[in-house]
C-alpha cells in the first residue's frame, strides 16, 4: 500500500470519529466548503514558500496540501483510485494535447 492509499484509509476510518478527537473528523464536520477552503489556504502557503525559494518549507507545506487534498476528495467522495485512474488515462499524453482535449 503506497503513503497516499494508507493516508486514504485513515482518512476514511476518521469520517465518523468523535470531531473532538482527530482533526481530519472536526474538519470533515465542518463539511465539503471547508474542506475545500482549507486546502485552498494550504495551496497558497505552498505556493509561498515556493516563491520563496524555502525547500524546506516548501516540503512541509506540500505534505499539508497533500493532506488536506485527500480531506476534500474524501468530503466529496472521490476515491484516490479515480484520481489516479485519470493521471494514468493522461499518461503519454502532452499537456497542451490534453488541456486542448478538454475545450
Amino acid at each position: 500500500m503506497s503513503t497516499l492509499e494508507t493516508l486514504e484509509a485513515t482518512i476514511q476510518a476518521r469520517i465518523d470519529a468523535d470531531p473532538d478527537s482527530s482533526w481530519t473528523a472536526k474538519l470533515l464536520s465542518k463539511g465539503p466548503e471547508k474542506c475545500a477552503e482549507k486546502f485552498g489556504e494550504e495551496a497558497i502557503e505552498a505556493v509561498i514558500a515556493a516563491v520563496k525559494n524555502d525547500r524546506e518549507n516548501l516540503t512541509y507545506e506540500a505534505a499539508d496540501v497533500l493532506y488536506h487534498l485527500m480531506v476534500m476528495l474524501a468530503a466529496r467522495d472521490v476515491p484516490l483510485a479515480d484520481v489516479l485512474a485519470e493521471l494514468d488515462r493522461r499518461q503519454g499524453t502532452s499537456g497542451i494535447e490534453e488541456k486542448a482535449a478538454r475545450g
